[in-house]
């Protein structure tokens, strides 16, 4: 992969020549924590039984390597340790040998960072005035600033090269490593120590053996990514390396900043996809499922970025709402297949995630955690991204809701900020969808962040019924058809265009009296200033209906406003799109785009309106419900203890 325009190299020369250094603080350095507290456990290599000494390992006899097996109470020998993770096994086996390697690359890149940051910056100059004694005291403030962005820097830079270099050499074992206290921003040398002594306390109590080795490594590596990212965004002297981006060829590395890098790999997905065929009724969320399918494939991998979420009417969250047993599993397993598909053709990384009930973990903060992964990897810009939380009222609590676990109220809180949160960027490479039977259940302002509304209703009509039975019982009978025209009730543009006209008026009841009052009191609502006085008569009959439902509106018009077909030969042939540069697809798009009328307007907010008024009135319903019950019980608890008195 070559370097674009907006890249720099990290030369391998460069970091190279930072090995030697990198080998003699990995063979051993002394470090007393300033801030963390060492692990009780002893240090010392452990025995086979208690006063048998184990066998001696093979060690090199290279100059300067340490052959100890124990480690002092304040001496880092990481390459001991590691050799040692397997005490049942007296030589360094392959992976333990992976892992030494792939811990003196990162340390070498880190410092070949830092080297060129500090360069680029200034900062060697000022080291070299403050080693002679000639640094002027109106420097030293900066002075300070820079060597503490110089170690936040180099330890990032550590972390995102090991867990990218480690990524091939996982499996499925996972470890917990806790929260990272000696994270040290004095300079480069102390944080780098620092971050290493803290992974040498997890290797000591977690590394049993190889499986081990790497998940202690990786499980570290992204816990320094997740707390030096946070601790950076209220640094100062940072502004440039979180804008800039940095290539490492041979390692196939790109590090933008404080982004994780991950690799462009596709998730292995064990899925039965339908065709669009195969999905009866449900119109519109078919037809809104198969554009969205389309819309993720313009994202450009060197722009970072989707023409269509610049243009507006990319659909970044959706809801698909409907009663048990009307298709929500069949939209999934049809819009999932169309992308994999896509991606296949194009030759794009396509990666798909659910997120499910068995991701709640009574652990505090775990559940909170996996959702985090969840989505990071879905958003990975490196990935064509689908991302599904099917059954989302079981597994995001209400918030005030006693009846919510702890880890229900964690997702809750961490998709909120996920999908609309103040850090929330949408490049258009990943949608994410949100299902259930029960979306009056879900928090009022989680479910408001689903920019789009897909009303799963199911098979509706008598033809609808005939094609589903059809298509169920298979080929393995001998029952004539009878006088019908197989699938032609789901020709999408018919069906879509009924389904649209549908919602000329509203269909709840509660909003069909608003809208008939609106009509009366301004007439026919067809201009801005009567549309924007009809919102606020919704307002004022549900004061959950607020500003950010307005937006889901607005947006909700955008896509109508991109409601064409990408021609089927764009994604057939990649030549013709897909591989065009930005600038190239944005222009494509744009002659294709329909302009917005009032119609589409008053359809979008009275369908988006139904829906929050159905669900309101659902969870209302349900609300009283649980009063009732409440008050039953208090009236039946006070008769008994009425009776027990007497």
């Amino acid at each position: 992969m070559s370097l674009t325009s907006d890249q720099m190299e990290l030369r391998e020369d460069d970091i190279r020549k930072h090995y030697a250094a990198a080998a003699t603080m990995l063979a051993g350095f002394d470090h007393s924590p300033r801030i963390a507290r060492p692990n009780s456990e002893s240090s010392t290599a452990h025995e086979l039984s208690p006063g048998v000494a184990r066998p001696r390992r093979l060690r090199s006899t290279t100059p300067g390597l340490t052959t100890r097996h124990s480690v002092s109470a304040e001496g880092v020998h990481l390459l001991t340790r590691i050799a040692d993770c397997d005490p049942q096994d007296p030589l360094t086996t392959p992976l333990q040998a992976t892992a030494q390697h792939c811990l003196r690359r990162a340390l070498a890149i880190a410092l070949a960072m830092s080297e060129a940051w500090s360069s680029h910056h200034g900062l060697a100059e000022l080291k070299r005035a403050n080693l002679a004694g000639s640094l002027a005291s109106s420097k030293r403030a900066e002075f300070a600033e820079l060597l503490a962005a110089e170690a936040v820097i180099a330890a990032h830079v550590l972390a995102n090269s090991l867990a990218w270099l480690l990524t091939e050499h996982g499996d499925e074992t996972q470890v917990e490593v806790g929260e990272l206290e000696e994270l040290l921003t004095d300079n480069a040398q102390l944080a780098l120590h620092g971050a290493l002594w803290e992974l040498d306390q997890r290797l000591m109590l977690q590394a049993s053996d190889d499986a081990h080795l790497i998940a202690v490594l990786t499980a570290w590596a992204e816990k320094m990514l997740e707390q030096l990212t946070l601790r950076a965004t209220h640094m100062p002297r940072l502004g440039s390396f979180t804008t800039s981006v940095w290539r490492v060829e041979a390692d196939d590395l790109t590090l933008r900043g404080f982004e994780p890098a991950h690799r462009r790999r596709s998730a292995s997905l064990e899925m039965v996809f339908k065709r669009p065929e195969e999905v009866i009724g449900n119109h519109i969320a078919k037809h809104q499922a198969q554009r969205l399918a389309r819309m993720v494939m313009a994202y450009d991998f060197e722009r970072r970025m989707n023409p269509f979420a610049e243009l507006g009417g990319f659909i970044f969250t959706f809801m698909g709402d409907g009663k048990p047993g009307t298709g929500k599993t069949t939209l999934i397993q049809m819009m999932a297949g169309l992308i994999n598909d896509y991606c296949q053709i194009a030759g794009y990384p396509f990666r798909y995630q659910n997120f499910g009930i068995d991701n709640i973990d009574s652990y505090q903060g775990k559940s909170g955690q996996n959702a985090k992964a969840f989505i990071h990897q879905v958003m990975d810009p490196g990935v064509i991204g689908f991302g599904t939380v099917d059954d989302i009222d079981q597994i995001a609590g209400k918030r005030g809701d006693r009846q919510s676990s702890a880890g229900q109220q964690e997702v809750t809180a961490v998709l909120m900020e996920a999908f609309a949160g103040a850090n929330t960027l949408v490049r258009g490479n990943c949608t994410f969808g949100m299902f259930s039977n029960y979306p009056e259940n879900v928090d009022d302002a989680l479910r408001q962040r689903a920019g789009a509304r897909f009303l799963v209703d199911g098979p509706k009509t008598q033809d609808d019924y005939i094609d589903i039975l059809h298509l169920l019982l298979g080929g393995n009978h001998a029952i004539p058809l009878g006088e019908h025209e197989l699938f032609a009730a789901q020709s999408i543009k018919q069906a879509v265009a009924r389904s649209f006209a549908a919602h000329d008026s509203p269909q709840e009841p509660r909003l069909l009296e608003v809208f008939q009052r609106a009509r009366e009191d301004l007439g026919e609502i067809d201009s801005i200033a009567r549309m924007g006085a009809y919102l606020k008569m919704i307002q004022q009959a549900d004061e959950r209906f607020t500003g950010r439902a307005i937006k889901n509106i607005t947006d909700a018009v955008k896509v109508r406003a991109m409601d064409f077909d990408l021609p089927d030969e764009w994604m057939e042939r990649p030549e013709l799109f897909l591989f065009k540069d930005y600038d190239t697809k944005k222009t494509m798009i744009e002659e294709l785009r329909i302009p917005i009328t009032g119609e589409m307007v008053m359809q979008e907010i009275n369908r988006y309106a139904d829906s929050e008024f159905r669900y309101a009135d659902k969870s209302d319903e349900a609300a009283i419900d649980g009063m009732v019950r409440d008050l039953k019980r208090q009236v039946e608890a006070q008769r008994r203890f009425n009776e027990k008195g007497r």
